[in-house]
């Protein structure tokens, strides 16, 4: 699985291995011979001849129906990490869903998970399609589009892609080093795969799947700025102390989000460090990116709501000096930072399911479907 390179004079450079487990209900074993892995490997070596693949078939059911979606992933990502595989794609007797959309496939390039709903693939050409989707949903792992390529120049420049995020994957950090010192190896050295996956998970769209966050959040700030006693605050306090409570309230909703859904990975393995640091990075900047979008609307918002409903002479009464436009700002960014708080204490009442498929996006496979069609 890991990468390993000689030194000069040391002999040839290896290639990396990637290790690619396929998990199998035990009602499709048929559909995935040992033959037909064969020659998916075949194709992933033809196309990305630059590491080494490894296949290993799995029979396991993973879940008891009925189960959702991210039961799937999860189960998946355990025996991810338990077998010490890069990348896993998942075949389900099950249906599947994104967004309540049926789909026939998704993946989830933080988990390094694909599943595949075989039934979906309907009854002609099974095998075919089978072999297809598992190609398509390996390069969705990777960060690229399942589409084919028309253009010579463009597809050696996602091979060139794609091999890079292998290698990074396959790459073999000192598991001996103390953890500021290998935590720090992984961030340099990984950049374009965090990257990456962080991008895969649209976390620009975080708060829009927590539906009683943003109630919370949107009541407490209607709360603060309707409150004097809140005007006050804001003008009495620097930009150092409202940017250390925009910081609190921040954290507050982040660390909500991760602790109380369980998005935070354990080390079970000694070897599989390096896998659950990229994925406890990847969610947790996630988290914060989608944290600080939801402040930049939620103070854009207050700060329009405070210039249409707080009146100059009420404002000047509550502070006692005359008011521009920078005391509106202040006003705006502490709402903003009690919205926030507010946010937490709603996104306390999520359900698990409800923050995970915030979180995680799963990429659907078009190309997949429109094959199935």
């Amino acid at each position: 699985m890991d990468a390993q390179a000689d030194g000069p004079g040391l002999g040839p450079r290896r290639e990396p291995v990637i290790t690619v487990g396929v998990v199998t209900a035990p009602s499709l074993s048929a559909e995935l011979t040992p033959d037909l892995v064969d020659d998916i490997r075949r194709e992933l070596t033809d196309r990305l001849p630059d590491v080494t693949w490894q296949i290993e078939l799995v029979d396991d059911g993973l879940v008891e129906p009925p189960a959702d979606d991210s039961e799937i992933v999860g189960a998946a990502r355990a025996a991810l990490l338990t077998r010490g595989w890069d990348l896993t794609v998942v075949l389900t007797d099950l249906p599947l869903r994104v967004a309540r959309r049926p789909v026939v496939a998704h993946a989830s390039p933080v988990h390094g998970v694909a599943v595949l709903s075989v039934p979906a693939l309907g009854t002609v050409a099974v095998r075919r399609r089978v072999r297809d989707a598992l190609l398509r949903l390996i390069d969705a792992l990777l960060g690229e589009t399942e589409d084919a390529v028309a253009d010579h120049r463009e597809a050696a420049a996602r091979s060139r892609r794609m091999t890079h995020r292998l290698r990074e994957l396959a790459s073999d950090v000192d598991q001996q080093s103390r953890s500021v010192r290998f935590t720090t190896r992984v961030l340099t050295g990984h950049l374009r795969l965090l990257a990456g996956m962080i991008r895969a998970n649209r976390p620009w769209q975080l708060a829009a799947g927590l539906s009683r966050a943003l109630t919370a959040a949107g009541a407490a700030g209607v709360f603060a700025l309707v409150t004097s006693d809140v005007w006050r605050l804001a003008d009495a306090l620097g930009w150092w102390q409202l940017t250390a409570v925009t910081a609190g309230s921040v954290g507050a909703i982040g660390a909500t989000l991760i602790v109380g859904a369980g998005l935070w990975e354990r080390v079970g393995r000694s070897r599989m460090r390096q896998q659950v640091l990229l994925f406890n990075i990847a969610t947790t900047a996630t988290v914060v990116t989608g944290v600080l979008v939801l402040y930049a609307a939620l103070f854009v918002l207050a700060l329009l709501a405070a210039l249409l409903l707080i009146a100059p002479t009420l404002l000047v009464n509550a502070l006692g000096h005359p008011v521009a436009f920078s005391d509106y700002v202040a006003i705006a960014w502490l709402t903003s930072s009690l919205a926030t708080v507010g946010g937490a204490l709603g996104a306390g009442l999520e359900t698990d399911e409800a923050v995970r498929r915030a979180a995680y996006t799963y990429r659907t496979s078009g190309a997949t479907e429109r094959a199935a069609e």
